[in-house]
């Protein structure tokens, strides 16, 4: 009887298929692959699950935009996605679609049940809502509100920058707040249930020790959902519905739930960095209320970001991944993101170190290691790999030198530390590199009594070889196939990774061909940079304000020169004194408020938020500095903290500075 193999269950978040797909999401794609393999390379039982999230209001615009049918308009969206994953060679066990209909009968019959154990509620919602996101959201929650002159919320924008909408509907709510206490014992319990670590503490520090709302899980506004079969003019929010497919994917809540036995928990999920809440709060919830264990794992990662910031398609910032396929090759793509990108945090994509990773890293390194090794077999054995017996300590070293390589990639790999393990190959490539220059395989050739030793050294590199092809199969699956061809071995089945004899007695191509031909820096970097400028041109990037609000304004000041005028009266009612800065310091989980403690006078000190971290990067300079506020302002709460009014600035271009004044100004004078 045969041993049964450990399981392994991986997902990526459905896609959103709202418009093309960038590398920032391939590169989920791309990490969660990297690991589907190497877990198969391990013996793992493995079972990769991704997929499209196509209900929602804003695919109800979508699609009439586009005078189609929301279905037709997915149908189109999921076909190029599945033709994009597999253009990027994903090795995914399923794609799910939340339109499937298995997935809608499954949605529908946890809802009910939900329901009708108590833990969903009819009621009314009144509140923010993003459609951009598909999002809910509290006024406090807000990273920007727009008030009237009387101080009543208008508007604002979500954290991700899209703008917000009042929305009042009857609407369905989960009681949340009935299981907070459970989830942070599960957290507890596991610590390692939400990785990296700084993700736990936002999740426990922003929005559960403040309090969890009962969650908005329904909506009568639009029809492209779920429908709740006991009163269907309400359709299931898009972010449950989305959350579900990782079970119903194995069959939960169907006839055949075989797969959901043999997978579930999820061994780990791979989730952007933005979307953690959902699946660190949301999600164990709802899995909670269905007495079902928790997935073992989630991972937020980091998002590619551009030299001016995050990726976005309103900026025309953005790299599609079939551009650089196509012009640089599968391989290229894989590597550069799982070795450029550290996986846990943020990182910036370049044109310049696109480049510099192909020609340096995968032509210099990898490429002329092998093509030096062919050539050097077919010049001294007549292609034939003799042996890889060690005859001297230069030899052995290289053996141990794999060894502790291997043991240093399986660490990093179970870590999903994907750059660490590719760099601890890369140091192997390197050695093997110098074990070249230190055997001198051309010197040895020139005295029979060193043949022995020549072959040695030969059948040492080919080996090495093999294994390095099979280090990074997990992450390029293009340069292992050809690597193992050029080498005269069988991909299918030369798998050890043990250093031994496997490729004793294989014959090497005759004429070995470079797989990462070296390239023009220059002439290729001046390409990517004009398909980015592509896109720009084609979305408009920078002509004008992103908020529709800013648009009308610019647009009122463009005509007439002036903004709106105001009667005095409303003028004298702003409050604005001297104050003086005491202390500054960045606002947590905010990458552009600054906190800034203020004496104004009064003896009590004043605490104002202002988003002037870009403007002022040396931030504690500003210390001692005095500035102008207003400080009749009614309070408000952004990402956590309140900020009692409103720091005075000017602005002109792209320049923003502070309203600083002489210090001979009194603290509390007042500005009339």
């Amino acid at each position: 009887m045969t041993e049964e193999r450990k399981t392994f269950y991986i997902t990526t978040p459905i896609y959103y298929p709202s418009g093309k797909l960038t590398i920032g999401n391939s590169y989920t794609t791309i990490a969660a692959d990297t690991l589907a393999r190497y877990k198969r390379n391990e013996g793992y039982d493995v079972f990769f699950l991704t997929g499209t999230d196509e209900h929602g209001l804003k695919i109800e615009q979508k699609a009439e935009e586009k005078h189609m049918q929301p279905q037709e308009y997915v149908d189109m969206m999921a076909k190029g996605i599945k033709e994009l994953w597999k253009k990027l060679d994903i090795s995914n066990d399923k794609f799910i679609r939340t339109t499937d209909e298995y997935h809608v009968k499954a949605v529908q019959k946890i809802i009910e049940r939900l329901i009708k154990q108590g833990d969903i509620y009819l009621g009314e919602y009144a509140g923010w809502y993003s459609v951009d996101d598909e999002e809910y959201f509290t006024e406090s929650q807000l990273a920007e509100v727009y008030r009237d002159k009387d101080g009543k919320v208008t508007g604002g924008k979500a954290p991700s920058g899209h703008e917000v909408q009042l929305v009042k509907e009857p609407c369905y709510f989960f009681k949340m707040n009935k299981y907070a206490d459970r989830l942070l014992q599960y957290y507890k319990d596991n610590p390692t249930f939400i990785q990296p670590e700084i993700r736990k503490n936002e999740m426990i520090n922003n929005f559960i020790k403040p309090g969890l709302e009962d969650l908005a899980i329904s909506r009568t506004s639009f029809n492209w959902g779920v429908k709740i079969p006991s009163n269907p003019e309400h359709v299931v929010y898009v972010w449950v519905d989305a959350l579900l497919n990782y079970i119903t994917a194995l069959g939960y809540g169907s006839d055949d739930d075989s797969l959901f036995k043999r997978y579930w928990p999820a061994n780990v999920q791979f989730v952007g960095k933005e979307i953690v809440r959902f699946h660190t709060i949301y999600w164990p919830i709802i899995l909670m209320a269905l007495d079902l264990p928790l997935p073992k794992q989630v991972f937020g990662h980091g998002w590619l970001l551009m030299k001016d910031g995050k990726m976005s398609k309103s900026k025309g910032n953005v790299v599609y991944p079939e551009m650089l396929v196509s012009r640089y090759g599968l391989d290229s793509l894989r590597y550069y993101l799982m070795r450029a990108m550290p996986f846990g945090n943020d990182g910036v994509f370049t044109p310049e170190d696109y480049i510099d990773k192909i020609n340096y890293d995968l032509a210099n390194d990898l490429g002329n290691l092998l093509n030096r090794t062919i050539s050097m077999i077919n010049k001294y054995d007549d292609g034939k790999i003799v042996t890889t017996t060690a005859v001297t300590d230069l030899d052995k070293d290289l053996e141990k030198t794999y060894a502790d390589t291997l043991a240093q990639y399986r660490e990093h790999m179970n870590k999903f530390e994907f750059p660490e393990a590719l760099a601890s190959v890369w140091a192997f490539i390197s050695r093997a590199n110098k074990y070249i220059d230190e055997t001198q395989p051309w010197v040895l050739a020139k005295d029979d009594t060193k043949k022995a030793e020549l072959q040695s050294v030969l059948g040492h590199l080919a080996e090495s070889l093999r294994l390095i092809a099979l280090l990074i199969s997990p992450v390029m699956t293009q340069a292992p196939v050809k690597m193992f061809a050029q080498l005269g071995l069988d991909y299918d089945k030369d798998k050890s990774l043990e250093f031994g004899e496997t490729v004793v007695g294989k014959t090497v191509t005759a004429k070995p061909e470079p797989i990462f031909p070296r390239l023009d820096a220059k002439e290729e970097v001046e390409y990517i940079k004009g398909k980015m400028a592509e896109e720009q041109a084609k979305h408009g990037a920078g002509k004008l304000s992103k908020s529709a609000q800013a648009k009308a304004k610019a647009q009122k000041e463009a005509d007439d020169g002036f903004p709106e005028e105001i009667e005095f009266d409303d003028f004298a009612k702003v409050k604005m004194v001297v104050t003086e800065i005491l202390d500054v310091k960045p606002v947590e989980n905010s990458s552009k408020l600054l906190q800034f403690k203020l004496d104004d006078g009064s003896g009590v000190d004043r605490q104002i938020l202002s988003g002037m971290h870009k403007f002022y990067p040396n931030y504690k300079e500003l210390i001692g500095k005095k500035v102008l506020a207003v400080v009749n302002l009614k309070p408000r709460k952004m990402v956590g903290e309140w900020s009692n009014g409103m720091l005075l600035s000017t602005e002109k271009g792209d320049e923003v500075k502070l309203a600083i004044v002489d210090n001979s100004h009194k603290n509390g004078a007042i500005l009339g």
